[in-house]
């Protein structure tokens, strides 16, 4: 996100929601993805605010495939449509379940590297087509097929459209870190952990916004 960005879409003060959407937001400032800030935006429609949280509940942090492999896939779309808020947050079930934070540094060349297994190359292979809109084949879905049931293959398949969908909507919003209920860091990826770390960060030429 660059620096001069305007956020464009007011976040709803903590003491005006009623006492079930404040839960809400108090879980994301303890447990993250999503951070405050997006969720704080969305409340700005109380049915969008729930629509999003119930979804999202229910087919990332919950459903039949494994989490981390959705985690991938949503750090993925962060990569490919340059969502900084939502690439530089962390889903902490997932490294909890033995993800490293170094197997988000090849998302972009997924299928050259070796920070992946088959499994989770097919899936990242499966967010990239619909991402990108790509034309599939038969062994593409062969492919699919041997490593996911068809509930798991719904289940991504939808997972991955609503990150798509929201991360493209986000990264319009000129919205950051530490902004809502700043006091919390749950969930941040490593060198954003707080609005001057996070600073550092994006201007050093290794960062990965910086990358592509």
């Amino acid at each position: 996100m660059e620096e001069t960005a305007r956020q464009r879409i007011g976040y709803v003060p903590l003491e005006a929601m009623d006492e079930r959407m404040r839960e809400e937001m108090r879980r994301c400032a303890r447990e993250g993805t999503p951070r405050p800030e997006s969720s704080a935006v969305r409340a700005n429609a109380p049915n969008a605010f729930w629509a999003f949280a119930d979804s999202w509940k229910a087919i990332f942090h919950g459903g039949v495939c494994d989490h981390a492999i959705k985690e991938l896939c949503r750090v993925y779309i962060s990569r490919t449509v340059k969502c900084e808020f939502c690439g530089n947050q962390r889903s902490i079930k997932a490294t909890t379940a033995g993800l490293r934070e170094q197997q988000y540094d090849d998302l972009l060349n997924f299928e050259s590297s070796t920070k992946y297994d088959e499994r989770q190359k097919a899936a990242l292979a499966y967010a990239e087509a619909i991402a990108w809109r790509l034309e599939t084949d038969d062994a593409f879905w062969d492919r699919l097929h041997g490593h996911f049931s068809d509930a798991e293959l719904v289940e991504l398949g939808c997972f991955v459209a609503l990150t798509f969908g929201q991360q493209s909507w986000i990264r319009l919003l000129g919205i950051d870190h530490h902004q809502y209920m700043a006091e919390t860091t749950a969930s941040m990826a490593p060198g954003f952990e707080s609005a001057e770390a996070a600073a550092k960060t994006r201007a050093s030429a290794d960062y990965w916004a910086n990358q592509t």
